[in-house]
């Protein structure tokens, strides 16, 4: 745990990145989003199962 917190403890406003998929450019250039807007979009179009 101690590990983890190095970054946040030594740098100055040290904070985690965010590990959201909507947040990541690549998963935004490879057209994946977050399973919640993946469900809204598929129930829009009707394709919901």
């Amino acid at each position: 745990m101690a590990l983890l917190c190095v970054k946040l403890l030594f740098k100055k406003n040290g904070r985690f990145t965010s590990q959201h998929i909507h947040d990541s450019q690549a998963m935004k250039d490879r057209g994946i989003h977050c399973v919640i807007d993946q469900d809204r979009e598929a129930r829009e179009k009707g394709r919901a199962y």
